[in-house]
């Protein structure tokens, strides 16, 4: 059995990452009924909490039927930190996650996300911190490295653990790499074989198949997985993993009938918790991966991602069902 301090997480957890304007509520929702065990909220400065910005407290929402839940918090000043980790206990997620792995530029000049990989002793110091401000477990999320010459997570894991963190998740790439190239799955591996390490290890990248994901759990003996990329307009996968690990076979495809209920259900989730425009908006990065495969797809999928009306969607949508086959 999985433990994340007192929360039990079944014997090997599938848990869905923070993503910026993807893992929000409507999409959470979602993913939870296709078995996710674990779930984070998108990222949240930590300046923006302190400043009382909409957009930074706007995504501390969770909900009850979400529970198990983490909400994620980045930064690279320890006083912004300190006081967003008060702010964000006062909300009673089941856990806090630092986000140490975020490669974006605007963020890591900052010292933030993956740019803290370039200071290990801060890191430290900073993580040290943010655990004796809380009584909630608190975990990371982080990479290799900053670059191939900084890959050092088997010893960052070890003194995270040591300052009190209850988990780590580990993407396979140093931030260099943003997200080109192949994950790189052996340095997670090496740090589960720690024997020093016993908080749980959950790998991270390239994660876009049940059998992929069989393939790294029996390679690096982690103690579950983080799907990030492959769940947006997919959140199938969830279940196809557990399946596939649980019979060694696949349950079958959603039909197109399938995507186009859920891709309706996720639309009207977006519009009543962000509004009208913002939710169409931000829900035109799902709809490639609904319909992924999908000869003849093209023409509509442009027409769903340009258009700002509710019913034409919805008529783009009754289209898709009449022309496009299985």
């Amino acid at each position: 059995m999985v433990k994340i301090g007192d929360l039990q997480l079944g014997e090997f957890p599938i848990l869905l990452a923070p993503m910026e304007d993807v893992s929000d509520p409507p999409f959470r929702k979602i993913c939870k009924r296709f078995g996710v065990d674990l779930m984070f909220t998108e990222f949240i400065s930590s300046e923006g909490l302190i400043r009382d910005a909409v957009k930074s407290t706007k995504k501390l929402d969770i909900f009850e039927t979400e529970r198990p839940i983490g909400i994620q918090i980045f930064g690279g000043n320890e006083k912004s930190m300190e006081k967003a980790v008060e702010i964000v206990s006062e909300i009673q997620p089941d856990i806090i996650d630092i986000n140490y792995g975020c490669p974006v530029k605007k963020v890591t000049c900052k010292g933030a996300g993956a740019g803290i990989l370039q200071d290990i002793p801060k890191m430290v110091k900073l993580t040290e911190k943010i655990v004796n401000k809380t009584n909630i477990p608190v975990t990371v999320k982080t990479r290799l490295g900053w670059d191939e010459n900084s890959m050092y997570i088997v010893e960052v894991a070890e003194r995270l653990q040591d300052v009190g963190i209850q988990a780590i998740s580990i993407h396979g790439r140093t931030r260099k790499q943003m997200y080109k190239g192949d994950a790189d799955w052996t340095l997670i591996e090496k740090t589960k074989a720690n024997p020093r390490l016993y908080i749980p290890v959950f790998g991270n990248g390239d994660l876009f198949s049940a059998k992929n994901v069989k393939d790294k759990k029996d390679f690096s003996n982690v103690d579950g997985v983080m799907i990030g990329r492959a769940s947006i307009g997919y959140p199938w996968i969830f279940n196809e993993i557990k399946c596939y690990l649980e019979t060694g076979s696949l349950p079958p495809a959603p039909s197109i009938k399938e995507r186009i209920k859920i891709v309706k259900e996720h639309l009207d989730l977006s519009i009543k918790w962000k509004g009208s425009k913002l939710g169409i908006l931000e829900m035109r990065r799902h709809y490639t991966n609904y319909f992924k495969g999908y000869s003849g797809i093209k023409k509509y999928r442009i027409k769903l991602v340009t258009s700002d009306s509710v019913n034409e969607i919805y008529e783009v949508l009754s289209e898709i069902d009449n022309h496009i086959q299985c």
